[in-house]
């Protein structure tokens, strides 16, 4: 409703904009009844609670005032008004609003909550809601990343708008590794999302160990070793959990604020890039530091 709201209001702007353009106007400026607009939607939204019937109700309402308006603007194009005058933005705004009224008209006609690439800002049309069943926010905003760490350096393999299926990347983030290393790597750390048949035997066939709880009914004694392996493991793979932490607080990644997605996207590799020069500088401070020690201590032996 929200959504809908923000919609109507741009094409007030838009048709504003196309009748001051006109050299010879009509009578009469087209009726958008913007005021009675507002306080219907006030009415519900500053509600604590919402009926579904009073919300699907005032949907109605916000989806027949866009309609109206968009049929304005047709008309106003119709009478000598040029989408020249708007700018860029206004122009995507335009698009982006008559697709939002399609898709929201459909999920109305066909009483459902959910569209294909369905938009849920404006101003930013290519976020997609990504549901992740979190206590706190069951439902994320924003782009969803596929990476891999390896020495303590990550690399993003996959960078997607879109809802999709990590486990379908692994076979592809792993020839990624033999083409950069000339080997497949021993052991592939992943959790319970990557441990598909598929991708089991994929890396048996190349004899690659893959982490976690094996296909199955577990044994009844559990082997001491086996548990201790197990341990090490997700004590490994908690490393990469740790990168993602460093990332959104120290390095800013949970905090993106460009809008275009191209941006969006240059910033989020930014951020990759910056945390691995990070390191790596920390690494030669390191080799720097020891090779400065040595050098001392022979010239203190030599001199002692």
């Amino acid at each position: 409703m929200g959504l809908l709201n923000q919609a109507r209001k741009e094409t007030e702007k838009i048709i504003d904009i196309l009748y001051d353009g006109l050299e010879e106007k009509p009578s009469k400026k087209p009726i958008t009844q913007r005021i009675i607009a507002k306080k219907e939607y006030l009415k519900i939204a500053k509600k604590r609670r919402q009926t579904k019937k009073q919300r699907r109700k005032a949907i109605k309402k916000q989806l027949q005032y866009i309609n109206r308006n968009l049929g304005h603007i047709e008309r106003l194009h119709a009478s000598g008004a040029k989408l020249e005058w708007l700018n860029g933005q206004q122009y995507k705004m335009l698009l982006v609003v008559t697709t939002v009224y399609q898709q929201q008209l459909s999920m109305y006609e066909n009483k459902q909550q959910r569209v294909d690439d369905r938009i849920v800002s404006l101003t930013q049309p290519h976020i997609r809601p990504i549901v992740r069943g979190k206590a706190g926010t069951p439902v994320e905003f924003g782009a969803k990343l596929s990476v891999s760490y390896h020495n303590g350096y990550v690399f993003i393999d996959r960078l997607s708008w879109d809802n999709f299926n990590e486990s379908g990347d692994l076979k592809l983030q792993a020839e990624e590794f033999k083409i950069a290393t000339g080997y497949y790597p021993e052991s592939i750390h992943v959790d319970q999302i990557y441990r598909t048949k598929e991708n089991r035997a994929w890396c048996k066939e190349r004899g690659i160990r893959i982490t976690g709880v094996p296909l199955g009914r577990p044994p009844k004694i559990i082997d001491s070793l086996i548990k201790k392996q197990a341990q090490d493991d997700e004590k490994f793979r908690s490393r990469i959990e740790g990168k993602f932490g460093e990332a959104k607080r120290r390095f800013s990644l949970g905090r993106v604020m460009t809008k275009l997605s191209e941006t969006s996207q240059t910033a989020i590799a930014i951020t990759f890039l910056v945390m691995n020069l990070s390191r790596l500088l920390r690494q030669l401070f390191a080799f720097f530091c020891i090779s400065l020690r040595i050098d001392t201590f022979f010239v203190i032996f030599e001199f002692g």
